[in-house]
């Protein structure tokens, strides 16, 4: 192919913003409620299991990264497999081994997705189903799936884009509201963490709720609420909760008296190729006979 110029640049402010230790006590607070109010995430995670009828991959280890509870179909799909699953919230992991799993409970390590506790080149397939959008810096934890893949090994995620939950955005205003970042700007992140073939799509899904008070309580109920780095700090009020309740009921649809809420669901894999240069710069010549 020819040369279409320099690659495109990843803005700055790509990053997620996020408070990890904020994040991490809101996930914490919300194990024993989140399998229930988790219908998205669940939803996703369906949808990219059958993504993976299409691969050709018979992996050893899967590591499944942002677990939350580890999901148990990975599991079934790959009983051979030595599952490990990583989460920052220790009662997310409890919680997954605990009821989820009667037989051969996966390797549950409470640890930072920017920093895995895996060894280099012993994953065969890094899973990774909502949790990228949660990463105070998603570059550096494609960055450590490339480092824990084997060559040839895939990555595949799940994550959300900038339309995801555009209706609260405009009841409460974009201070409040987590920022996503965009599809292409994650292809980017890929390239840059070494990865070669890197495919990105999106869907746009839809859930309804009878009302805005339901969908603030879903959002907690699931651990989904702001952990931006730049919120606003302190508790918003009984007055301000009463407004944005009230707004976003007045968003509701005509038609069937619901309120119809938005998710960009970003979906992205790609593989680990051999490298092209060894340790010390020089380059590695593959000769086949």
């Amino acid at each position: 192919m020819p040369d279409e110029g320099p690659p495109r640049q990843i803005p700055r402010g790509t990053a997620s913003g996020i408070d990890a230790r904020a994040a991490r006590r809101r996930f914490e607070r919300a194990a024993r409620t989140y399998t229930q109010a988790a219908r998205l995430e669940s939803e996703v995670g369906a949808r990219m299991l059958e993504r993976l009828d299409y691969v050709k991959l018979v992996p050893r280890r899967v590591l499944d990264a942002g677990s939350g509870p580890p999901q148990r179909a990975l599991r079934h799909r790959y009983r051979k497999a030595e599952l490990i699953a990583v989460d920052f919230a220790l009662p997310m992991l409890r919680l997954g081994k605990k009821r989820l799993f009667e037989r051969n409970p996966p390797k549950a390590v409470a640890g930072d997705l920017a920093r895995l506790p895996v060894a280099g080149g012993a994953i065969d397939l890094v899973w990774s189903n909502m949790a990228l959008h949660w990463a105070a810096d998603p570059l550096a934890v494609l960055k450590e799936f490339h480092r824990v893949l084997a060559v040839g090994g895939l990555a595949m995620f799940s994550t959300l884009g900038p339309d995801t939950l555009a209706e609260l955005r405009e009841a409460a205003g974009a201070g409040r509201v987590h920022r996503f970042a965009d599809m292409h700007d994650i292809g980017d992140m890929l390239v840059a963490a070494g990865f070669a073939d890197p495919v990105m799509d999106m869907e746009r899904l839809r859930i309804e709720y009878p009302d805005g008070e339901a969908l603030i309580a879903d959002l907690r109920a699931s651990g989904q609420t702001h952990a931006g780095a730049d919120r606003a700090r302190g508790l918003a009020g009984a007055g301000f909760r009463a407004g944005l309740e009230a707004r976003l009921d007045a968003l509701r649809e005509r038609s069937s008296g619901k309120l119809a809420v938005s998710f960009e669901v970003v979906y992205g894999h790609a593989w680990k190729a051999a490298p092209k240069r060894a340790a010390n710069g020089r380059s590695i010549v593959q000769f086949y006979e």
